[in-house]
């Protein structure tokens, strides 16, 4: 049994988690540095433990003071949310080592799939499609041109151990590749301490769409249906809608059964993702697993009814999933804008400072994932994300309208936020038609803000 569970993260998935933690009765501590002394989570949780000095390599993302915290304070689990030490293998060992159970996958399922390239080599021996592309890594410019000269240019340069729409470049000819296979390989050492990289084709206008699985450890496992998250700027997500426009019955149950096939094969069990690039001709390429929670896993809990984090609570608890396939049904339309403090209108750059005035969105069918207060300061040291306003309407359009509707009740002033840009996402004639690929943005929305 698990009645007490450290939060080994910040901001508005820390905030989630205590939430989650509270209605099943587990008591909860909240980790923070030293300027996250006054935030949200801080306040929500039972006990709280400073773990460091604002860097995140001080603090959150430092091992040793987050196990320490877990054992002082007497705590069975550590969730780790999303981002930080979610998807670290080794952090998952050490807790197992010192007798804490992380809530997630198996560190070795965490490891395997960390590695694009052996992910890749795994996902291809089941039979699910993968983009194509070079078998392992690149090892050096004159295996990089063979390759590229096989599959047609463009081409995509990828880091083995990237991530969060990192350590990726597009390559249009054969002058650049040298080049650029060098600046990938640089920046996948820096941000991974991994300089591995691997090449794939370059789907044009293709969909990012994910499916959300949950698997126990007694071997069950189900898919949760899809996400649509083809509404990025570099690489990064920034809307998400469930269903997809595009998928059709026959495609969900075909994406569905390759994620579960994968999710089998990598002995999966927790809430988790497996992401999939679609053509405009609905053929499906597999590109990554992500072993945590997702940024974007409201929009799934709001058309299907099912709580993933407090799934994810009972399945580290030893319990067998309360569901079966046959038991998932979604209803209605959901969408997910995520509200980061940048200005859209200088090319996204970061906003930090005080909140004036907060005043979040409410009305039916409207929720709000989320942090800050007035009086809120917002710190320069981690990712920019302040929430995540969610709305569930009967269908797509009812959904639009009612996300445009929150968006303008949703106030928050004192720094500049994303809510603009997505207005102007939302007032698009190809985006309410659901004409969306993964370069909407570059293609059909000015982010000049004027």
């Amino acid at each position: 049994m698990i009645s007490k569970v450290l939060v080994a993260n910040r901001g508005e998935i820390a905030v989630r988690i205590i939430r989650a933690c509270k209605e099943l009765g587990m008591t909860t501590v909240a980790v923070y540095s030293k300027v996250d002394a006054n935030s949200l989570h801080v306040r929500m949780a039972d006990q709280a433990v400073c773990i460091g000095e604002a860097p995140a390599n001080q603090s959150y993302l430092n091992i040793s003071n987050v196990i320490s915290a877990a054992i002082n304070t007497g705590c069975q689990a550590v969730h780790p949310g999303y981002g930080f030490l979610a998807e670290n293998a080794y952090f998952a060992e050490m807790c197992s080592t010192h007798g804490i159970k992380f809530i997630g996958p198996s560190p070795y399922t965490i490891k395997l799939m960390g590695d694009k390239i052996a992910a890749r080599e795994l996902v291809s021996k089941t039979g699910v499609p993968v983009v194509p592309g070079s078998e392992g890594k690149i090892s050096d410019v004159k295996e990089a041109l063979r390759i590229a000269e096989e599959i047609q240019y463009p081409v995509l340069i990828k880091a083995a151990a990237g991530g969060g729409g990192k350590g990726m470049r597009l390559v249009h000819n054969r002058k650049e590749l040298g080049k650029t296979l060098e600046v990938v390989r640089t920046e996948a050492q820096a941000a991974f301490g991994d300089g591995e990289v691997y090449i794939e084709k370059y789907i044009e206008e293709p969909r990012h769409i994910e499916i959300q699985v949950l698997g126990d450890e007694h071997g069950n496992l189900v898919h949760l249906g899809e996400r649509d998250c083809s509404i990025q700027r570099r690489n990064q997500k920034l809307l998400e809608e469930s269903p997809s426009p595009f998928v059709d019955e026959e495609l969900r149950a075909r994406m569905g059964q390759m994620a579960l096939k994968v999710a089998e094969a990598t002995g999966y069990y927790s809430a988790g993702t497996v992401e999939f690039l679609v053509d405009r001709y609905k053929n499906c390429y597999f590109i990554e697993v992500n072993t945590r929670i997702q940024v974007e896993h409201p929009v799934t809990e709001m058309v299907t009814g099912v709580d993933l984090v407090k799934a994810q609570l009972a399945i580290a608890g030893g319990e067998k999933l309360g569901i079966s396939q046959d038991d998932v049904n979604p209803r209605g339309w959901a969408i997910e804008c995520r509200i980061n403090a940048e200005d859209p209108g200088q090319d996204f750059i970061p906003s930090p400072g005080t909140v004036l005035n907060y005043l979040p969105a409410g009305g039916p069918g409207v929720r709000v994932d989320s942090f800050i207060y007035t009086g809120y300061t917002v710190p320069p040291y981690y990712d920019s994300l302040l929430g995540k306003l969610i709305v569930w309407a009967p269908d797509r359009s009812q959904a639009i309208d009612r996300m445009d509707r929150a968006l303008n009740e949703h106030v928050i002033e004192g720094i500049k936020t994303t809510i603009p840009f997505h207005q102007r996402v939302l007032d698009n004639s190809f985006f309410r038609r659901g004409e969306v690929y993964t370069n909407f943005i570059a293609r059909r929305i000015d982010t000049s803000g004027k």
